[in-house]
């Protein structure tokens, strides 16, 4: 065995996968290691078309300053949920970096060097887990290999802590800057060492924080909307009011007459104002004469489209079905004897990020710049380069954190993009940023499509489920192939263990209404089907919810369900009694990987749910960053808790009525509940945390107020009309 090849814990990579780059580029040493891809056609028509923050053709994802200062660079988009503090922890922790010396920068859009990138799923951290550590494993290795050389000593004998690299037994260290250009020149390793989880000193500690809190807490960080270019020019496009209606004419003359419009134009989705100042375009298209042609548009209204839904639910319609969660025999056997049926509706929800749709784009020629946030920046390329009529090579994304997106910036459509590109076709290769208001976010963007459940159950004798149908009806999110986003939380259900036959049937209407991923995906309604249902039926057997719970886990023989049962109940003190008046109600839910269940607190006033507390225990792998996963469950609680109490996106004869935070509540600081997050220790890979605590709290409120009332919620928002605009004070 050579020094290099100490016992511990090994990350294998092949020459095809991985490439570990160095470079010595003014003083600093560049290493990082570059996922390649078997899409890169000779590497040109897929590659960013800009000057990458690194000169590394490998794609580095590491950065040595003479000053002592590591970068990092972030290939993964910033929205606001933290992942860049956790990915740079995990190449801080295998490099023995000093993390106060560490800070993180964006990546451009560059397919060569990072594969397809794109931030979705919950995945960032989970699918950069091994590469980031073993970019900073493999940058260690070069420092103690530059360290040894100088000091004529074993690998084995060399140090690294907080940025020094020594050797105890002569007293000598030397810092990462004093070795750079020696550890430039050592053979990277292919296969470097990796710590043991037992051995990391800042992966799983609260000393991963966020590293851009103060530029956001002053002012300082930069988004697209305040991307300011020479000569650059300010767009908005009016849409059509109706999903699928189509511009017929207009009138422009009047629009034309305001100061500091540019130009007026029609593009593929309305009419575009081009203008010198966000003002200008704004009034340049509020004067707008348009007539649409609503021949192929959607002009039905929410009620209209409900009961249309429980007609395909109940046999009624012309959509046909496709089959899912089979168990069993002929799934067109009937259900017999002690049979429990259930009903559930939930709306469209906007994603209602604080950062509407934004884009700043240049075309010049066969050149595209563009900066945004990017959800999908490789798809984003692709979309930009079909619109401009060039290759994706030659197009630059620049990546600027988003204000939140939930889902609305990841379209493979990368609709507001197109839209910016296509204006800019026509500017003269001026800059051209692209703004969309509230009201075109809130009533001409995208969904999470509203759907419905039926659930039949048939009981066996001792209380518990012995058959399961399922009747679901949902718009799909995918271009093609199954609608199986509309039942991913129903299909891999625990709560089958004791029965015979599971069957069910997705039927998925195709109409103008556009939808798209929202956080937490199809989860958003399926665990407020399968948590409630299981509350109800436990409440009809005459057993505690925990304890129904426990036996279908022990029956399914899952025991990291029932491990994190246990610390639920404890947790949230749920064998013990609570003060007249109030309710606990649970819900227990896997999304991305990650199980989360939560007990939320609740009184009614007047009918209003009051949620003053809510416990979360997540069983997430490893903690990368303690800190945020507690920070993603508070926010993601919050938003699933907004919608719970209030989110709906109505139509009237075809147009959106809710197009402001007015219409459209989310919970108010006082209104938010006390959460208290544990995490459940783990040596597992980390799993996805952005989204998975969504999905839990309509259900645990809803059951919360099932014990209150004895009465279930059968369709989501709790609150409609007026009591939506005011939820009762937390306490």
């Amino acid at each position: 065995m050579t020094e290099q090849e100490a016992p511990g814990r090994r990350f294998r990579m092949t020459r095809r996968r991985m490439i570990l780059g160095g470079t010595l580029v003014g003083g600093a040493l560049i290493v990082g290691y570059g996922v390649t891809h078997p899409m890169d056609v000779g590497g040109a028509l897929l590659s960013g078309g800009g000057t990458d923050p690194e000169p590394s053709a490998f794609g580095p994802f590491i950065r040595f300053a003479p000053d002592g200062w590591v970068t990092i660079v972030n290939k993964q988009q910033e929205i606001g949920q933290g992942i860049h503090a956790g990915l740079a922890a995990l190449i801080a922790e295998e490099l023995d970096a000093d993390w106060d010396r560490v800070r993180v920068i964006d990546s451009r859009g560059n397919f060569r060097a990072y594969g397809i990138q794109m931030t979705a799923g919950s995945n960032a951290i989970a699918s950069n887990f091994d590469a980031m550590r073993t970019a900073g494993a493999g940058a260690r290795a070069m420092f103690v290999a530059a360290a040894a050389l100088r000091w004529q000593v074993l690998h084995s004998q060399i140090e690294v802590r907080d940025g020094i690299v020594s050797h105890p037994g002569s007293r000598r260290s030397a810092t990462f800057t004093q070795l750079l250009g020696d550890a430039a020149r050592q053979t990277p390793p292919q296969e470097p060492i990796l710590k043991r989880p037992e051995d990391y000193r800042l992966v799983g500690t609260d000393r991963v924080r966020r590293k851009d809190s103060l530029p956001k807490s002053t002012g300082a960080q930069v988004y697209a909307q305040d991307i300011q270019r020479p000569g650059i020019l300010v767009a908005m496009v009016a849409h059509s009011p109706r999903f699928g209606g189509r511009l017929a004419r207009f009138d422009d003359s009047d629009a034309r007459k305001i100061k500091g419009v540019v130009d007026v134009f029609a593009i593929e989705t309305g009419v575009a104002v081009v203008a010198q100042t966000t003002v200008a375009a704004r009034r340049g298209r509020d004067a707008l004469r348009i007539e649409w042609d609503d021949s192929a548009a959607e002009k039905r209204s929410t009620a209209d489209l409900v009961r249309w839904y429980h007609d395909i639910a109940a046999g009624r319609g012309d959509i046909d079905s496709g089959d899912f969660a089979m168990k069993g025999d002929d799934p067109e056997t009937p259900f017999t004897g002690d049979v429990a049926e259930f009903a559930f509706d939930f709306p469209y929800l906007a994603h209602a990020p604080m950062e509407t749709m934004d884009c700043v784009a240049r075309v010049d020629g066969w050149d595209v710049a563009i900066t945004s946030g990017a959800h999908l920046v490789t798809v984003d390329q692709v979309q930009a380069a079909l619109t401009a009529r060039t290759i994706p090579g030659k197009v630059d994304i620049e990546v600027v954190p988003a204000g939140g997106s939930f889902g609305r910036r990841g379209l493979f459509s990368s609709d507001y993009v197109v839209e910016c590109v296509r204006i800019a076709k026509r500017t003269d290769g001026r800059p051209v940023k692209l703004m969309w208001t509230r009201e075109d976010e809130m009533a001409t963007g995208y969904y999470r499509p509203m759907s419905h459940h039926r659930v039949w159950v048939q009981l066996g004798s001792n209380g518990f489920p012995a058959r399961w149908r399922f009747h679901s009806v949902c718009q799909s999110l995918l271009p093609a192939g199954p609608n199986f986003l509309a039942t991913e939380g129903i299909t891999d259900s625990p709560y089958f263990s004791m029965a015979s036959t599971v069957d069910g049937k997705i039927f998925t209407p195709s109409f103008p209404v556009p939808v798209q991923f929202w956080r937490s995906v199809g989860h958003s309604h399926t665990a407020m089907v399968m948590e409630h249902v299981i509350d109800q039926l436990a409440r009809r057997a005459g057993r505690d919810p925990a304890d129904y719970r426990r036996a279908l886990y022990r029956q399914a023989k899952d025991q990291r369900r029932l491990a994190l049962l246990d610390r639920l109940r404890r947790e949230a003190g749920w064998d013990t009694p609570i003060e007249r008046g109030w309710a606990r109600g649970m819900a227990v839910h896997e999304a991305f990987g990650t199980l989360v269940g939560q007990v939320a607190e609740v009184r009614l006033d007047n009918g209003r749910p009051v949620v003053r507390r809510v416990i979360a225990v997540v069983d997430c792998g490893i903690a990368v960053a303690p800190d945020q996963i507690a920070a993603q469950m508070e926010g993601g609680i919050g938003f699933g808790l907004s919608a719970a109490l209030f989110g709906a996106v109505t139509l009237k004869d075809g147009i959106v009525q809710e197009t402001n935070f007015d219409s459209y509540p989310v919970v108010r600081m006082n209104e938010m509940p006390h959460v208290e997050t544990h995490i459940i220790a783990s040596r597992n890979k980390p799993t996805g945390m952005g989204e998975p605590g969504v999905a839990s709290i309509a259900p645990a409120v809803a059951n919360a107020i099932l014990a209150l009332t004895g009465k279930p919620i059968r369709a989501l928002p709790i609150l409609a009309g007026s009591q939506a605009s005011s939820a009762g004070l937390r306490g």
